[in-house]
């Protein structure tokens, strides 16, 4: 996927190329702070990269999962401004069986190393808080979320189960609104 042309996009909603489907959706916006934690020291991480990616409102994930492996939405590149910062448009994603609501990441020095799947320098997951999770698995086509995030908690996830402080994400906003997700990612 990172070796395609089309993947460095802040939409994250559609598929590209010779793929046209869109994601179904509760709208987020996702903003992302990469930066260097040297001691007290915080230095933004400016022209790095962050490859993003999640599977859908039915917990499926583009590429891999049988009913849309031709498609390839909810994911995609983004480069860091001088801040450090990258925004990525996208939707809410699912609870699916076993696992805590998340959005997958992986981190690069450039988007160069990115678009070349060379040498990341993180791989993690970014967590969602329950009380955002409940009003958007509320509405028409996140059902199945309801009983998956009923069935467990934040710390039997087998990810997260080993702590979570810097994976948690800061939630806003509404279903109405779209929400906006927000997490500092240290390297």
């Amino acid at each position: 996927m990172l070796t395609e042309s089309r993947v460095v996009r802040r939409d994250l909603t559609s598929s590209f190329g010779t793929a046209a489907g869109v994601a179904e959706r509760v709208p987020a916006t996702v903003r992302l702070r990469v930066y260097d934690l040297d001691g007290d020291e915080v230095t933004p991480l400016a022209g790095a990269a962050v490859y993003l990616w999640h599977c859908d409102r039915e917990g499926r994930y583009s590429m891999y999962d049988d009913e849309i492996a031709d498609e390839n939405y909810l994911r995609g590149v983004q480069e860091a401004d001088a801040d450090g910062s990258l925004t990525f448009t996208t939707i809410f994603p699912a609870c699916y069986s076993g696992r805590w609501p998340h959005m997958h990441f992986e981190v690069y020095e450039s988007l160069a190393k990115a678009t070349g799947a060379d040498n990341k320098l993180r791989t993690s997951q970014l967590a969602l808080p329950e009380d955002a999770c409940d009003d958007v698995y509320a509405t028409e086509g996140y059902e199945q979320s309801v009983s998956n995030l009923s069935r467990l908690s934040i710390e039997t996830d087998g990810i997260f189960s080993d702590g979570y402080s810097l994976q948690m994400a800061e939630v806003t906003g509404s279903v109405e609104d779209g929400y906006t997700v927000s997490l500092n990612i240290p390297v």
